[in-house]
């Protein structure tokens, strides 16, 4: 084998070690990506979640708000119901006529 031929296989051994330490670090790399990506997904689920408990808490403080009842407002509160109550009549009717029963 020549000098020359030697050097070669040098020069590609070489470039083979620098090839397989960088093939290392980019799966080391991807590896923490992915990691990272299923703890974002972790944390928007749980994002996600604590919306839909605030939405309803919200929803649940506006519906106790409307029927909010002070010493004047008996007569009132009874108008709001009655209007809530004819909003689900209406529209447990509107599910009816299109068939969507229970």
């Amino acid at each position: 084998m020549t000098a020359e031929e030697e050097k070669t296989i040098r020069l590609l051994e070489t470039r083979t070690r620098q090839l397989i330490l960088k093939f290392q670090q980019q799966k080391e790399e991807n590896e923490q990506l992915l990691n990272d990506l299923v703890n974002k997904d972790d944390e928007l689920r749980a994002l996600k979640e604590k919306f839909k408990e605030l939405t309803a808490d919200y929803n649940n403080l506006k519906m106790a708000k409307m029927l909010e009842v002070s010493d004047g407002d008996l007569a009132l509160a009874k108008q709001r119901i009655g209007r809530l109550v004819r909003e689900v009549d209406k529209c447990i009717a509107l599910l009816k006529s299109l068939g969507i029963e229970q």
